[in-house]
């Protein structure tokens, strides 16, 4: 069974030279220790590396490590930012640059395509034709712009990803409140506000119906969910004691969670057996969040191999492989 790793980012030169253009709102800058970072109103929240841009490096590093597919994703800002042109240009250029990379590693590379959603016409229209290139699924961010992913003009794109019944990878943004928290500071952006808006963006997902509504869909949550399978449980518990819970949906949020999957970066071994228990052994995908400096390969896959052996060879590579249908 290969090991396949479904949380993983590459960047391209053409992307980054059009967010710093025409963006409007990132910059490039230097911080401490001398590296180039992504920045947004001050904080920076992406650091640069070389693994972000080389595809030779990439497969070196997967060979290193035990890693056979990697399924490939933009990270954020991803696409969501500039006029419905450039939007729609910074799609085209990352998604033709990881369809070319999968031409050159047939074995080795699988990607999800990047959509400019807040133009849900070219949304669709990028979707379509990114399925005709190979793209293996969708990636979108927790947030659109600051717009939550079930507002009602998101549907026609989330109504063409389900009709395909295409994975989907929940990965998180920028948080709003980002200047008002003050995130700037000991890189909290990436720490508390990344994973607050994954589980903002999922918790909101059940309790809007979403799951009622798209039933073909394959949603995966990045970094373990967030924190819902610590909180899961305070959902349920707030569904039964106030009603203003129960106004979209009657069933209880946990019995939610058999319709989506979540990755395996959860960094402990303890909040590892805690997402296990949660979502069980079949919904549990193997991620390394490579090449960003928090994202090894080698020490996530140790995480996994951690697990009972049959829980470890699902999460290594069956569960994807059933999932992506590899």
């Amino acid at each position: 069974m290969p090991v396949v790793d479904v949380h993983t980012h590459m960047l391209s030169g053409e992307w980054l030279d059009l967010l710093v253009e025409r963006s409007g709102a990132y910059t490039v800058e230097e911080v401490l220790g001398g590296s180039r970072a992504v920045h947004r109103a001050g904080a920076p929240f992406m650091t640069l590396t070389p693994g972000m841009f080389d595809y030779d490096l990439r497969i070196a590093e997967m060979d290193k490590a035990g890693v056979d597919i990697a399924i490939v994703s933009l990270t954020c800002p991803n696409v969501f930012w500039g006029d419905a042109s450039t939007s729609a240009e910074a799609a085209r250029l990352i998604n033709d640059d990881m369809a070319g990379a999968q031409r050159r590693y047939p074995d080795r590379i699988r990607w999800l395509t990047s959509l400019p959603w807040q133009y849900p016409e070219r949304a669709v229209a990028e979707l379509d034709r990114s399925r005709e290139a190979g793209a293996a699924g969708v990636m979108t961010l927790a947030n659109i712009d600051g717009q939550p992913l079930t507002d009602p003009r998101f549907s026609d794109v989330w109504r063409a990803i389900d009709d395909h019944g295409l994975p989907v990878l929940i990965h998180p943004s920028l948080p709003p409140g980002l200047e008002q928290m003050e995130m700037e500071r000991y890189n909290l952006v990436a720490t508390v506000g990344f994973t607050f808006d994954t589980t903002l963006a999922l918790s909101r997902m059940i309790l809007d119906g979403f799951f009622d509504t798209y039933r073909r869909l394959k949603i995966i949550g990045a970094h373990a969910g967030g924190y819902l399978p610590f909180l899961i449980g305070r959902l349920d518990t707030w569904h039964r004691s106030f009603e203003p819970v129960r106004e979209t949906i009657q069933q209880l949020p946990s019995s939610y969670l058999d319709r989506f999957c979540v990755d395996s970066i959860a960094y402990t071994r303890e909040a590892l057996d805690l997402t296990v228990s949660v979502f069980g052994p079949r919904s549990v995908l193997y991620g390394s969040d490579y090449p960003h400096k928090c994202g090894r390969m080698d020490e996530m896959l140790d995480l996994v191999g951690q697990l009972p052996a049959e829980t470890a060879e699902q999460v290594r590579g069956a569960n994807a492989v059933r999932i992506f249908d590899l």
